[in-house]
């Protein structure tokens, strides 16, 4: 699978782009500001139907403008398929694939994958639970229609159940039967998405491993491991017993949606024994894992983006993801503020690539001087 076309109408700093694009690898030069991470973002919008950067889809509307579209053609086997996304202020967003538009947006996921790898990814190490678990939903969601969904309706449940709490507490009510009814369904919804997550994490821990062994080519022990309360206790005890707490609080304190994913360097943990070169080498092979597991599952490789992620690496690490790239990884999205090194790399491996520059939201083929 590959994006051969991609148009953009009032996209972040892009009034208007039409861009052809190269089954191999594409660049993407130009100053910090000029929009190359924005051209990024329009192609996982198409894949995800949101953007990787902002929860609001207000926010990718060029300034002062009323609406954006964006429009790509993906390659897959030997059909071209449209994809369209745009949204107008004050109006649903509209989401189609052909000539069908989307009901459900959730129905899209997964038919094109995209793996994004930014500078900002080692706050999957640095920060909070909510990032990691984020990141393995997103990607058990691509391989699995019903995860999915379930996971929706399980955060639409929670909400509500979180809403009847607040109210319940703020009026001094104690009403069982109505906090039983949302318990049946977190406990029904919750109990299979733990046992997927404790299935996936399964298969993704040696396919991780490999990677981060193959970055650092050290002998280090990292692993990576599931950590959720439905491993020592009944999901329905649990919300049970926590009723009188989750009043008090006014939330659920219980569940699926505080598990965590442990991520160990040696015998302890990633975040506070980790160099930086570490963690960044632990980020690159959960995105490398990421990737493999996809294209096992999907049977065709995912189109990879990589942000700003030569000036991030040490030389030992840039070389490592070069042997990776010399072996085919599919399509690949390179930025990079210095055409010069990144074309020198690429020279290294012999491998030709299609280069963009790219200044204050206006695309051209760079012509070497």
């Amino acid at each position: 699978m590959h994006l051969e076309k991609l148009h953009l109408l009032n996209f972040k700093n892009y009034a208007e782009a039409n861009l052809s694009f190269s089954s191999r690898i594409n660049v993407l030069v130009g100053k910090n500001g000029s929009g190359k991470t924005n051209l990024l973002d329009a192609i996982f919008y198409l894949a995800f139907t949101k953007s990787a950067f902002s929860n609001l889809d207000q926010h990718c509307i060029q300034h002062e403008q009323a609406y954006f579209m964006v429009k790509g053609g993906f390659r897959l086997g030997t059909s071209t398929n449209e994809v369209v996304g745009s949204m107008q202020q004050g109006a649903k967003k509209m989401f189609r694939e052909g000539v069908n538009e989307y009901q459900k947006l959730s129905e899209h996921i997964g038919k094109y994958p995209v793996i994004l790898v930014a500078p900002d990814d080692v706050d999957l190490v640095k920060e909070g639970s909510e990032a990691r678990r984020k990141f393995f939903d997103g990607i058990i969601s691509q391989l699995d229609k019903h995860y999915l969904d379930d996971l929706i309706q399980y955060n639409h449940a929670l909400k509500q159940r979180n809403s009847f709490l607040k109210m319940a507490s703020e009026k001094g009510l104690t009403d069982w039967v109505t906090l039983e009814a949302y318990d049946q369904i977190l406990v029904r919804l919750g109990t299979s998405l733990f046992e997927k997550r404790m299935a996936f994490a399964k298969e993704f821990l040696p396919v991780f491993q490999k990677f981060y062994r193959f970055i650092v080519d050290e002998n280090e022990t990292t692993d990576l491991e599931y950590k959720s309360s439905l491993q020592e206790k009944d999901f329905a005890q649990a919300l049970q017993g926590s009723r009188h707490r989750d009043l008090a609080l006014q939330r659920t304190c219980v569940g699926i949606h505080r598990d965590d994913y442990q991520f160990t360097l040696e015998h302890g943990d990633m975040k506070r024994l980790g160099s930086q070169g570490q963690q960044k080498s632990f980020v690159i092979a959960l995105k490398l894992a990421q990737f493999e597991i996809l294209k096992t599952h999907k049977g065709f490789k995912p189109i990879l983006l990589l942000d700003d992620i030569f000036d991030k690496l040490d030389d030992f690490r840039i070389g490592r993801l070069l042997e990776l790239m010399k072996t085919d990884l599919g399509q690949l999205f390179i930025t990079d503020a210095r055409p010069d090194r990144t074309m020198g790399l690429l020279d290294q491996i012999q491998i030709q690539a299609s280069v963009f520059t790219i200044e204050k939201g206006t695309v051209k083929v760079y012509e070497p001087e």
